[in-house]
């Protein structure tokens, strides 16, 4: 019997008591392992082998979770820090007990997500607490890192850490888990007979090459035969992030209803962020609570001074002769302050003032698919930095139906029908009101944005003298009612499904 050189080799180093794995094999014979098992496969049609297969399941810490293992879990060390400061009996500033902890930028995000998770607190309007009989000495998590230290692609069996601590683990980038396939074969009695037979090495080409060819010897050579069916390593390539995809899809959207673009600085002085919008300097939504302030620069360099002024009346005195202005004191320095944008309607400020393209005439329709920043509680619906889908309309006799229908007509390219409004109160706009959508999933209602006409009193100082309606919608939210999503983190930030996202697509 005459068998390739690479089969033969498999054949002599495998046993007939017992099954050697194709790295077993590999290594007495000096030959690959993907070599090694193309042969085993041979052998297998030949009836010389049979071969086993079984998956096994390893895993093992990442480097980001080797780091905890020697700092301690970024939760754990913000509840540490928060008893030192004394959070166990008052609340205490976020601030103040960040800093103590040590921790840095995304290792405070993942601290404030996973805080009030595990029991160890509550963090409220930008203070802290701490549960005093929390344990961190009973963390699952932690317990966990410790436990798998020392493992190195340790087989899943022989972990004593429960199956949903490691899916935790694994969600949260601080653990791998490895499938693999493991083949192992056993010879065949036909394969005994062979051998003390004696079986010929049989010379066979693998690769076709520029001399086989030219020589003419391919004609009398024999050619290794090659199996189509054997396994190939799974190799995932880059797509764009739902996210994004939707956020685009939204933009075709909007400037297939007749909108323009609106760009502008991430960073903006409080006087476009907020004051332009006739909400009052000491409105609690403007303390370093709930905005990101600029620590260098601190203020921008200067704002237009005419606009300032009418602005900053508008704020004292009101707009027209029955006007109420707020009657409180007015800061041109607090105004001039940078932060990172709450809300995408800073742009809608520079549009309107004429300051970003100059003065527009009605009527006019303009949207931003933008990011926006806030010091909100982190939980299933929010997130310290997510997108806004900023849009507004300028004309002639505007009203509240016309808004409404340019929100039914929006929501229902994306098969959203049954939009609801619910009454509301802005600084900025009157009436107002705010928009809900149901979710697919849970059935509850879920709030998707804010909206209405805005007022006399911030037109009046930007120049502009008809109505305007206008709209801040979350964009994230728009993809929970579309997919079904229940927590936002499935999607954006440190603990997004992975197989979720390369596997969900924006469809039109």
């Amino acid at each position: 019997m005459q068998l390739p050189s690479q089969q033969v080799a498999v054949l002599e180093a495998a046993r007939a008591d017992e099954a050697t794995s194709v790295d077993a094999l590999a290594a007495a014979t000096d030959l690959p392992p993907e070599t090694v098992t193309g042969a085993l496969f041979e052998l297998e049609t030949e009836g010389l082998v049979a071969v086993s297969e079984r998956v096994d399941e390893t895993v093992a810490l990442t480097d980001e979770g080797r780091d905890y293992v020697t700092e301690g879990l970024p939760e754990v060390r913000l509840y540490e820090a928060a008893l030192e400061a004394g959070a166990d009996a008052d609340p205490v500033s976020m601030g103040q007990v960040i800093g103590a902890s040590g921790l840095e930028g995304g290792a405070v995000d993942i601290a404030l997500s996973n805080y009030a998770r595990k029991g160890y607190g509550a963090i409220d309007s930008g203070e802290i607490t701490a549960d005093p009989d929390a344990d961190p000495d009973a963390d699952a998590e932690a317990n966990a890192l410790a436990a798998l230290a020392d493992a190195d692609d340790a087989p899943v069996d022989s972990v004593d850490v429960d199956s949903e601590t490691l899916e935790s683990l694994e969600r949260r980038g601080l653990l791998d888990r490895h499938e693999s396939t493991v083949r192992e074969a056993t010879l065949t009695e036909r394969a005994v007979t062979e051998l003390m037979a004696g079986i010929e090495t049989a010379e066979t080409v693998g690769q076709v090459t520029p001399e086989l060819l030219t020589s003419g010897e391919w004609e009398t050579v024999e050619f290794a035969e090659y199996n189509v069916e054997a396994d190939a390593e799974q190799f995932d390539g880059g797509n764009v992030h739902i996210l994004r995809q939707t956020a685009e899809r939204v933009k075709d959207t909007l400037v297939g209803m007749g909108f323009q673009e609106m760009d502008g600085p991430h960073v903006d002085a409080d006087f476009w962020i907020n004051d332009c919008l006739f909400m009052p300097q000491d409105h609690p939504a403007r303390t370093h609570w709930d905005r990101f302030a600029l620590e260098n620069p601190t203020h921008i360099d200067a704002l237009p001074a005419d606009l300032v002024d009418r602005v900053e009346r508008a704020h004292k005195e009101g707009v027209g002769p029955d006007g109420e202005g707020y009657h409180s004191p007015w800061d041109e320095d607090f105004a001039r302050a940078l932060a990172l944008r709450g809300h995408t309607t800073s742009l809608s400020t520079r549009y309107l003032s004429g300051e970003e393209v100059g003065e527009l005439e009605p009527p006019q329709r303009y949207f931003s698919v933008e990011k926006v920043y806030r010091n909100d509680t982190l939980d299933p619906t929010h997130l310290l930095e997510f997108f806004q889908i900023e849009g507004w309309v300028m004309a002639e006799d505007l009203s509240v139906r016309d808004l409404m229908g340019t929100f039914e007509e929006f929501y229902s390219q994306f098969g959203i029908e049954d939009i609801q409004f619910k009454p509301h109160y802005n600084p900025y706009t009157e009436p107002s009101f705010e928009l809900f959508g149901t979710h697919p999933t849970t059935g509850e209602l879920v709030e998707i944005g804010n909206s209405g006409i805005f007022r006399e009193e911030m037109l009046e100082p930007l120049g502009v003298d008809c109505d305007v309606m206008a709209w801040g919608l979350a964009l994230e939210r728009l993809l929970m009612l579309m997919y079904g999503f229940e927590d936002i983190r499935d999607i954006h930030g440190t603990l997004c499904d992975l197989e979720l996202l390369r596997n969900t697509e924006v469809t039109y």
